[in-house]
């Protein structure tokens, strides 16, 4: 697929929605949980990424914004074990100005609160960038 400048806002609205709805799916569950929280917040920061994975990177800046965190998560996610990972050198990663602050060799355990800011501020970003 080629990649994308923008996406139609009725689309980001729907992203937005299918993950509330797995969050309120989640709500009940949350109390018996236990070790499943990390796991299941990981995957659905796998979701987000691939919602808009084909955004152009040019259009998406190299900030350490929302959407390079997701991206920068995701990847350590499905190559180190959950494991932060440097950036590939096309951002610029201060974990201090990140939503989750997650430093360079941090564990990525996330739990549902963090994961709700973070898709918040990753979504927002879309629609200003892309919307």
């Amino acid at each position: 697929m080629l990649g994308r400048s923008s996406y139609e806002k009725e689309y980001i609205d729907a992203c937005r929605s299918q993950i509330e709805a797995q969050l309120a799916a989640y709500k009940p569950l949350a109390a018996t949980a236990g070790d499943f929280e990390p796991l299941f917040v990981n995957a659905l920061i796998l979701e987000l990424e691939m919602m808009f994975v084909h955004r152009l990177r040019t259009k998406e800046g190299k900030d350490g914004n929302p959407a390079n965190e997701v991206r920068m998560l995701c990847h350590s996610i499905l190559t180190t074990g959950a494991v932060m990972t440097p950036p590939d050198g096309s951002i610029k990663y201060k974990p201090a100005t990140t939503v989750l602050k997650i430093e360079i060799g941090q564990p990525i355990k996330v739990n549902i609160e963090q994961f709700k800011t973070l898709a918040e501020a990753y979504l927002k970003e879309i629609e200003a960038k892309f919307g």
